[in-house]
C-alpha cells in the first residue's frame, strides 16, 4: 500500500516530502482479492507489478514517515483483515498494525544477499541495475525505515526471526509452515 501511495505521488506530482498532499493520495489506492490472487489499483489502474521497481521501495520509505498517511492507511489495512484468515507482510506490521497477530514472522537477510537477489529479480524483468548501486539503496532504504520515528522497522519481540540468506523460498515456507502447526497443535 505504501508502494502505491508513493507511486500516485510521483505519478500526480506530489512531493514525497508533502505530507498532506500524500495522505491525500490514500484513497486512490485499492486492494482487490480474487481467485488469481491480491492487486493493488491505483486509480482504477492496475499497478501490481510496478509496484515491484526498486523506486517503489523507495518512494513507500519516504512516504512511510507521515503519520497522516500512515493513519490512513493503518484504518485500511486493519479493515482488511478484520474477517480474519490473512498473511500480510510489512516493515511494520507486527509491531503495530497487527501486535495481537497469532503468529509473526521477520524475514532478514544479508544486504549483499538481498543485493544480489534484486539485481537477478531486475534481470528477470529485462532491466540491468548495478549491484554497488542496488547494495546502497537497499542500506539508505533500511536506514530511513530503522530511523524513522514513526513505527520504525525493527521484529516484534515475540516474531520468529528467520534469515534467509541461504535458504531457498521453498525452505523458509517450510520453516513458516512449521511454525504455523507447531502453534496449532493442542
Amino acid at each position: 500500500m505504501y508502494r502505491a501511495v508513493g507511486l500516485a505521488a510521483r505519478r500526480h506530482g506530489v512531493d514525497l516530502d508533502d505530507a498532506d498532499g500524500v495522505a491525500a493520495l490514500v484513497d486512490g489506492v485499492t486492494l482487490v482479492a480474487d481467485a488469481g490472487g491480491t492487486r493493488v489499483l491505483l486509480d482504477g489502474d492496475d499497478v501490481t507489478h510496478e509496484l515491484r521497481a526498486p523506486d517503489a521501495g523507495a518512494w513507500a520509505s519516504r512516504v512511510a514517515t507521515h503519520a497522516l498517511v500512515r493513519t490512513r492507511l493503518l484504518d485500511r489495512q486493519r479493515a482488511l483483515a478484520a474477517e480474519g484468515g490473512i498473511v500480510m507482510d510489512g516493515r511494520d506490521i507486527g509491531t503495530v498494525v497487527f501486535p495481537d497477530a497469532d503468529c509473526k514472522f521477520f524475514l532478514t537477510a544479508s544486504t549483499d544477499e538481498r543485493a544480489r537477489r534484486r539485481q537477478a529479480e531486475d534481470a528477470g524483468s529485462g532491466a540491468e541495475s548495478d549491484l554497488a548501486a542496488t547494495r546502497a539503496e537497499i542500506e539508505a532504504r533500511d536506514g530511513r525505515d530503522r530511523e524513522r520515528s514513526i513505527a520504525p522497522l525493527r521484529a516484534a519481540a515475540d516474531a520468529i526471526v528467520i534469515d534467509s540468506s541461504a535458504l531457498t523460498v521453498d525452505a523458509v515456507v517450510a520453516r513458516m509452515l512449521e511454525s504455523v502447526r507447531a502453534r496449532a497443535r493442542p
